[in-house]
Parts: structure tokens; sequence; C-alpha cells
């Protein structure tokens, strides 16, 4: 069944599912006048054919019964954006008459735009292959403040697409970068009241429609953009959320799901209240053929209209939900078997807060994994509290969770969480900008401060956390699997310790190109070349090689296990890899030579 408004030459199509709505009125938009007509019901759906060409500006309105205890949720006040928008007139803004039943929120909510003919782009293999590295970025952070970027261009998706950017991207060896949330989305309703906004992007509303902040050029923009990417041999992946919306819990806002089908769409205990295994208010509903297949319509329109590689699941256990985790839910069979699909770069995050949330090394033979017990494993190590055996399965491609063929994502810090220089430079979070009382974000962040909490001038402190944080970098380069860095570690960037920086929309998170830290880049930038020049060596690790202690003498038992034993050396014998690895905890160095 083709959902959405479907352009054609004796007018659109619009169809929407709603299966206990009583009635459902298709709303046209010329500026600021309001045309309704009404839909017929065919089955679970609504149907209507109106003279709407491309660029009409479009919404819905559900009518039926208002009782939320019962999961329903109609009001014919609340305008509904189609699910399958793929381009909205404007962005998202909380207010709380989103919520209040009978107010009329025909001008407060984004209106869909009809499509017109969405060019599709030639099929290719994805550019990224496993063992590469992948560059995590917020579009606004990494673009905001590049002295060499238009103004015009800052914090768009075009940015991207940037010679200047491209040649960072180049430099580090980049073979994809995976954009944070890029669709739109609205802010947690107790932001507004802080003078804080949502800047990740982690709260969408429907799933492919563009954010018109970030992506102004709709569509258009997004394509050419990849284009100009996988021209300089850089794939590009899409981070998207399908586990929960901005619709939130009971008291949030009605935009779209919770109008149409708020029993459907979204997962609901037998008491009929909703399961909230996301801990963002709600739960999409996996069990649920709709919601299935509004993912993988979503997937296949990214790649078919925008080229892109892959795609990064956050909270994906939800998606094998039904109520529990399953490794055979459908979900998976569905997208194996799309032929648009099929070859798709696919990363988990492997963890969700709800009961049994935690599934790293449960997913799919042919899906790559976050893996945290490496970030946590490796930061342990260099803090002096971890073990060279435990650094050393990590450093193999965690084979005690994926078996001999690793599907490790590696990463030493990401979006959330510690930055690579505040892991050494901050012993706990710091989130007093969030306005919760530095409640929020993680407790234990493995990190340490060298001494001194936050910034120092104490020579002997700086040379100390510089050390630190080229031993994290080159554990991380040495590393089986592939590898993820986050945008601006490779130059030290900081957020004054706030391992939750969601709501800073602010030269917190924004990218300082101008004080950056230009050895660790030039650093960091040889790392990539050394492992890039071996290209396919790190996607598995080699079958044959010797453990060596610091003494140059096979590892025994004891010293695998002893916390005090200060390093190692990994020889590879296999002759097509032939490379070596040496660890030392008290020189603070990683070597590593073919």
């Amino acid at each position: 069944m083709t959902y959405g408004a479907i352009a054609g030459p004796a007018g659109t199509i619009f169809r929407v599912r709603a299966p206990e709505a009583q009635s459902v009125t298709l709303c046209l938009f010329e500026r600021d006048h309001e045309v309704r007509r009404e839909m017929r019901r065919e089955g679970t759906d609504w149907v209507a054919e109106a003279p709407a060409p491309p660029g009409t500006l479009y919404g819905y309105r559900a009518a039926g019964s208002f009782d939320p205890a019962q999961g329903r949720w109609f009001d014919a006040s609340k305008l509904l954006v189609d699910p399958y928008a793929t381009e909205l007139d404007r962005r998202f803004a909380y207010t709380p008459s989103l919520h209040a039943f009978g107010t009329d929120t025909g001008p407060m909510v984004p209106k869909a735009i009809v499509p017109g003919d969405l060019p599709v782009v030639e099929p290719a293999p994805p550019v990224f292959t496993h063992g590469g590295l992948i560059y995590e970025a917020n579009v606004r952070a990494l673009t905001m403040l590049h002295p060499d970027v238009p103004e015009e261009l800052r914090g768009t998706v075009a940015a991207l697409a940037h010679p200047a950017i491209i040649a960072h991207l180049t430099r580090l060896h980049v073979s994809a970068i995976e954009l944070m949330p890029i669709v739109a989305w609205i802010d947690e309703r107790h932001l507004p009241p802080l003078g804080l906004c949502n800047a990740w992007g982690y709260n969408p509303v429907v799933p492919m429609a563009l954010d018109p902040g970030l992506c102004p050029g709709g569509v258009a923009e997004l394509r050419e953009t990849v284009a100009a990417l996988h021209a300089a041999g850089i794939g590009v992946i899409l981070d998207l959320v399908f586990n929960h919306t901005g619709e939130s819990d009971v008291l949030g806002p009605t935009l779209s799901f919770r109008g149409l089908d708020n029993q459907g769409v979204y997962a609901h205990d037998r008491e009929g209240r909703l399961i909230n295994d996301t801990g963002c208010g709600n739960t999409l509903n996996f069990g649920e053929p709709y919601v299935r297949e509004l993912a993988r319509a979503t997937l296949r329109h990214f790649v078919r209209h925008c080229g892109i590689d892959g795609f990064r699941f956050d909270l994906a256990p939800v998606m094998a939900r039904s109520p529990g985790f399953q490794a055979d839910a459908p979900i998976f069979a569905e997208i194996a078997a799309d032929p648009i699909l099929a070859d798709r770069v696919l990363i988990a995050e492997p963890w969700d807060p709800g009961p049994g949330g935690y599934q790293l090394g449960a997913f799919p033979e042919n899906w790559l994994e976050w893996n945290d017990r490496f970030r946590d494993d490796v930061r342990r190590f260099w803090r002096g509290d971890g073990t060279v055996g435990t650094l050393a399965t990590r450093l193999a491609g965690s084979s005690d969770l994926f078996g001999p063929h690793s599907r490790s994502v590696n990463f030493i810090a990401a979006h959330d969480g510690m930055t690579l220089a505040d892991t050494v430079a901050y012993a706990g979070r710091h989130n007093w900008a969030n306005g919760e009382e530095n409640r929020d974000g993680q407790g234990d962040n493995a990190s340490w401060n060298n001494g001194v909490e936050g910034p120092s001038d104490d020579p002997n402190v700086v040379a100390h956390r510089a050390a630190d944080a080229r031993a994290l970098l080159g554990t991380l380069f040495a590393s089986t699997g592939s590898i993820m860095l986050t945008a601006g570690d490779e130059f030290g960037r900081t957020q004054l310790g706030n391992n939750n920086a969601y709501c800073q929309d602010n030269h917190l998170t924004w990218l300082d190109w101008g004080t950056r830290d230009r050895l660790l880049e030039d650093h960091v930038a040889a790392l990539a070349q050394w492992r890039a020049a071996r290209a396919g060596w790190f996607a598995t690790f080699p079958r044959q090689g010797d453990w060596l202690s610091p003494s140059g003498q096979p590892m025994t038992i004891a010293e695998w296990e002893d916390p005090a034993t200060s390093g190692l050396t990994y020889r590879s014998l296999d002759s097509d890899r032939p490379y070596s690895i040496d660890i030392d905890r008290i020189g603070r160095r990683v070597g590593t030579s073919a």
C-alpha cells in the first residue's frame, strides 16, 4: 500500500492510516487559508484526491473518541503531520497548546509539502566497508564556526559538501560520515522554560521529513551533498530514531501518530498505558506490521532518492521488541529480503532502558554494533584499573561478544558522554548548564582528570593529558573492527565536562576550528593514514599471532590476569597482515609497525 501524497497528472492522491477514526479530513493550505476535504474510508485507511500540485502544503485532522485512558486521542482541532511526509514548510516549535484538547493547532504545526517526482539515484554498493573509519557528526556543531564555510551554508547539510569540510574528512581518511538525526524533531517540553532547545535531534515526529533548518533544500540538498561526499570516496550513514517519537508521554503534544493511530503505532501494556522502554515517554510498536513497513519505507526512501550508504539505529532493541527483545524479530528478515536495503550498512546501538534492553552481540550477523564495552574497558586500562587481558580482547575484535567474525564498532567517545579531551580532564560530569541540577547524563564515565578537575595551565597536567589522549586514540586505530571518531575529538574539543549536551546548541558544542589542537590533529591524521594504507586488515583479527609480555616473553596466565601488568606486544603471524602492536601503560604509548 502506498501512503502519503502521490502527485499525478490528474491530481494528488492522499492516503493515511487511521483505523479507529470516525472521520479524517484532508487540510490543504493556500497561504493562511485552510481548505478541508473529507476523506473516504478504505479499510484501515482514508483516501482523498485533490488538485494539489507539488509544493502544496497539507495536513490531516482526525475525529473520533477522545479517551486517553483507553488509548484514544482523537481531536479534530489538532492538525496532524502525514507520517509519510518527506519535507515540511518549517521546524516544530513546542507549546503547551499542542497538548490541550480542543485547541486548534493549525497555525502551530508544520505543514507537509506535496512532493514532486523525486529522482532515483543509480544503485551502487555502499562506499563504506567494515573496518573503516566512521566520523560521527552533528551537522550544526561541525559547521557553525568553520571560517571557510560561507555563513549562509553554516549549520546545514549543504555545508558538508563544501571543499573545506571534505578536505578535512579526506585528511582523516574518513570512510563514512555518520550524521546525527537530520529529520525534523521537537523540543522536549521541559526545555523551552529553561531557555534551552534540543541540539541533537533524537526526538523526531515522523521518520523521513527532513528538518527545514538543517536541510532547507529538502531531499535535493541531501542528495547533492551525498553525491559530493561519494565523489570524494566518503560514504554517508544516517542516524535514525525508530524507538520513540516526540509525542512523548500522556502529557506530550498531539502531532501525528497520536491523533491518527495511537493504539497501533505505540506499544501499550495490558492496562492500556504507554510502555516506556525508551525513557522518552513512548515506544514504537514493531510488533505492528504497519510500523515495520513505515520503517522500511523510510530506509528505501533515503537509499533510492538520496543514495544513503547505511543507517545507525538509535536504541535499536526497540525494533526487535514484541514486547520483549527477539533476536529473530521480523524486521531483521524483512530488511534482509528487501533488494534495496539488503546490502546497506546497518549499525545498531544495541541497548535501550527497557527490561532486558542490553543486547550487545545479539543482532544479526550482517549488522554492526556500537561496542560500549570497548570504550569502557580501554578507558579503564589507561586509567590504571583495567587488565591487559581485557584490553587484548577488545583490541582483537571482542570475540567474547561477536565470535570470530567481529561486528564491532569501536569508539572511545561518542555524542553522548564525555568527549575524548574531557575523558582525561574530568573525573565527574558537569552538566549544570542543562538545568537539571547535574542529575542528568551518565554517572560513571570511566574518566580521570590527571590531578586537576577541568582546565589547567600546569605544564605537567597538560602533558599527561596529551599523552593519555594519544594512547586512547592509538588503541582505537590499532583495534580490529570498524572504528568511530566523533567530530572534533581529533583536535581536542571540550564540552567542559558536560556529558549530556543534547540541549546545548551553542558554543559549548559547536566545534571551534580556530583554537583546535593542531598537533593532536596531525597525530590523528598520521594514525588514520597508517590504518587506511592497510585497508581490509582490521575487519577481522589474524588467526595466528603472538602475545608477548613487556619482557618479550609469551604472556603467562598470571600476567594476563594481574592488574599490575603494564603492557604487552601483539605480533601477527599472518603473512598477508604482518603488523605488530605495542602497548605501554607506564610510558603512555601505543606503537604500531607493519
